[in-house]
C-alpha cells in the first residue's frame, strides 16, 4: 500500500476514513485534502451515520503534514492565498459534520494533523503521540485565521503559539492533562478503545449532537478577521521560497530567515 490516498468506508451507522501514504509518514496530498472534503459532505448527507472516525495507517503517525513539494513553483502571495482559501474549505467540510468525530492517534499529528485532530470532537492517543505545527522553523508559511481558531480553541491559545512560535512538539502527556486528548490508549488496547467510544457516541441523540456541534461551530468561526494580506505578505516573500528550498533538499537546518 505505496499509493498515497484516503480511505472511506461506512460500517453501520459509523463512518471511517483512514489516511494513507506511509512513504511519507501520511503527509497529505492535494488529492487526498479533496478526497477528505468529499468524504466529509457525504458523511454531513448521510443521516444514517452517527459517528466518523479519523486515522492514519501504519501506526507510525496519523498525518505528518502536507506533500509541499508544489510549493516550489510558487512566485506570488497569491497563490498562498488560494492555497489557503483550499485548506480552509476543506476544513470546513470537516468542521460541519453533524456527527461526533473522533481522531485516533498513533504518532505524529503534524501541520494538517493537529488541524484534522483539533477539528474532531475526541481526540485518543497512543503514549508516544505528539501533536505540532513548526511551519516557523521550516518553510516560514502561516495558517489561516480558521486554522489558528482551530488549533488555537482546542489545544489552548498559548500551546498553539508553543507550536508555531516556539516550533514546539507537544507530548500526549501534557494534552491529556490540558484535556485535549480525552485519554492516552496503549497501543494493544487501542482498536478496543476507539470503538467503544464510537459506539457510545452513536448512542446519543442525533439532533442534540447536531445542534450542540453546529452552535460550537458557529461560535467559533463566526466572526473571523479578513487576513488574505497578511497570508499573501507571507506566502510571496524571499522567506518564504527559500525554505521551501531548504526543506525539499532535505538541508534539515533552520532557513536564514531575512523578514523579507
Amino acid at each position: 500500500m505505496s499509493e498515497a490516498r484516503l480511505i472511506y468506508e461506512k460500517r453501520g451507522n459509523q463512518a471511517h476514513i483512514r489516511f494513507s501514504n506511509p512513504a511519507a509518514h501520511n503527509a497529505l496530498t492535494s488529492a487526498m485534502w479533496h478526497d477528505l472534503r468529499d468524504a466529509a459532505r457525504d458523511i454531513a448527507a448521510d443521516p444514517s451515520i452517527r459517528v466518523a472516525v479519523f486515522r492514519g495507517v501504519g501506526g507510525k503517525a496519523f498525518i505528518s503534514g502536507t506533500d509541499i513539494s508544489k510549493f516550489a513553483d510558487y512566485e506570488t502571495g497569491q497563490q498562498g492565498v488560494d492555497y489557503e482559501r483550499d485548506i480552509d474549505e476543506c476544513m470546513g467540510a470537516v468542521d460541519a459534520i453533524p456527527c461526533t468525530t473522533i481522531a485516533v492517534v498513533e504518532g505524529w499529528a503534524v501541520g494538517g494533523g493537529i488541524n484534522i485532530s483539533s477539528a474532531c470532537d475526541f481526540r485518543i492517543a497512543t503514549r508516544d503521540a505528539r501533536f505540532g505545527s513548526p511551519i516557523g522553523r521550516t518553510i516560514g508559511n502561516c495558517l489561516s485565521a480558521a486554522s489558528l481558531a482551530r488549533i488555537g480553541g482546542a489545544v489552548g491559545v498559548q500551546r498553539a503559539k508553543r507550536m508555531v512560535l516556539l516550533g514546539e512538539m507537544l507530548t500526549a502527556e501534557e494534552l491529556c492533562a490540558s484535556g485535549f486528548l480525552l485519554r492516552i490508549v496503549e497501543r494493544e488496547a487501542l482498536d478496543a478503545e476507539a470503538e467503544a467510544l464510537a459506539v457510545r457516541a452513536a448512542e446519543n441523540a442525533p439532533l442534540t449532537t447536531r445542534a450542540t456541534k453546529e452552535m460550537l461551530r458557529r461560535m467559533t468561526f463566526g466572526a473571523l478577521p479578513d487576513v488574505e494580506d497578511l497570508i499573501g505578505e507571507v506566502y510571496g516573500s524571499a522567506d518564504f521560497r527559500q525554505g521551501v528550498a531548504d526543506f525539499l533538499a532535505r538541508t534539515k537546518k533552520v532557513p536564514e530567515w531575512t523578514g523579507r
